[in-house]
């Protein structure tokens, strides 16, 4: 499709949909970004839509500043995904065992775990590096350090919202019928914790006090202030990391609990709510990354589309207009309080049929009629991703 530029802006902002299509209020948001002094450039994905602060659906190349609002609250926030040795012809009819094997593996919503995770005794858990990891919780925000004894028990914890476990099938192709493991979360209460202290830390600082949005305050480099902001988000996207690779262990542990002979390929995993060093045109930029994945060259990704519909694993193209990036889903088309006011639980069960998964009212806001086009979604990124995998869901825990 291309990208279609956005008017009226200081950076460029590259829309890949309609920009007439773009709700009023996201549209605003990206013109104030485009007109922050130390945007480089701004990439619009097709999912997007209105955030706090910075639109959902945006990535922002920076020079020597970066944004917290731009990567948001839920920092590190991604997608992990595995292909098992399973088809579906080794899956029972009745999957309902299956999924209450999972919530009870795996806390969900505000539940956490009894005591802290100990790798050593989690199968196909990756071993390096926790010592170090939970040593540097020390060095954190000392405004959060009394959290340190919560961060432990909610690692490997899904959390509510619009996060979830799937056991997915491949679609078409010589594998169909191939059965996938996959699971959005982030940094649960943590990350939160630490960038809400940081955005309210940012929004005080002098040279934020003109700007068209005070969410949008900016750390700059070779301040405190930012040296700080990048210790934390470092620590909680490796959090976030952390996080996935334990559930997806765990719910790797479940499936062969049920299924002895199951076995797994590697793990892809990437974030969509994140910051990175990378280099455009010459020009060193802190990149953020709100609803969009990496997409460089040869790149694995996720995009998930909503709890009925099926997702997609992409290869990226490397699409430096893009930033090397592409959506991070199929994006809301209407908030959480609109959804339940227009779908009912009926509703919700002729729009999940044939997966099995909660029809209750507590998850109405994550029916898929909330939720853009997938199909749509992904033909207006044809330039940033090539499909390698089509998936649809036949299991799915919500928190």
């Amino acid at each position: 499709m291309g990208f279609t530029p956005l008017a009226g802006t200081r950076a460029p902002v590259r829309v890949w949909t309609d920009p007439y299509a773009i709700e009023a209020q996201a549209a605003r948001q990206l013109r104030n970004i485009g007109a922050l002094p130390w945007v480089q450039g701004v990439a619009v994905m097709p999912d997007v839509h209105f955030g706090k602060g910075a639109t959902v659906g945006s990535v922002i190349a920076m020079r020597q500043a970066v944004s917290p609002a731009a990567v948001g609250v839920d920092i590190g926030c991604g997608m992990s995904a595995v292909r098992t040795s399973l088809t579906a012809a080794d899956l029972p009819d009745d999957l309902g065992p299956l999924r209450s094997a999972i919530e009870a593996a795996i806390p969900v919503g505000f539940a956490m775990r009894d005591d802290a995770v100990d790798p050593r005794r989690v199968r196909g858990l990756e071993q390096a590096g926790w010592d170090d990891f939970w040593r540097r919780f020390g060095t954190l925000d000392r405004r959060v350090a009394q959290l340190q004894t919560r961060a432990q028990r909610q690692l490997g914890t899904l959390g509510g919202g619009n996060h979830f476990i799937e056991v997915c099938l491949e679609q078409g192709g010589p594998d169909d019928g191939r059965v996938w493991l996959m699971l959005h979360s982030g940094s649960r209460n943590i990350g939160k914790e630490l960038a809400e202290r940081h955005m309210a830390v940012a929004r005080g600082l002098p040279h934020n006090t003109d700007l068209p949005d005070r969410d949008l305050a900016v750390f700059l480099a070779g301040t405190p202030e930012m040296d700080a902001y990048r210790r934390d988000l470092w620590w909680a996207q490796e959090y976030a990391r952390r996080n996935r690779a334990v559930m997806l262990a765990v719910l790797g542990q479940v499936v062969r609990e049920a299924f002895p002979q199951v076995g797994y390929d590697e793990a892809i995993s990437c974030h969509h709510n994140y910051v990175a060093e990378e280099r455009y045109d010459g020009v060193d930029v802190l990149v953020t990354r709100k609803g969009a994945i990496r997409a460089g060259a040869g790149d694995l990704g996720i995009i998930p589309g909503s709890m009925g519909t099926g997702s997609y694993i992409v290869r990226g193209r490397g699409n430096v207009d893009a930033y090397c990036s592409a959506s991070h889903g199929a994006g809301r088309r209407m908030s959480r309080g609109q959804a339940k006011r227009t779908y009912s639980t009926a509703d919700l069960a002729v729009q999940t049929a044939g997966v099995e998964c909660r029809k209750d009212a507590g998850v109405v806001d994550e029916i898929p009629g909330a939720y853009k086009d997938i199909t749509e979604v992904m033909a207006q990124q044809e330039d940033l991703v090539e499909v390698v995998v089509h998936l649809k869901q036949v299991v799915c825990v919500k928190g």
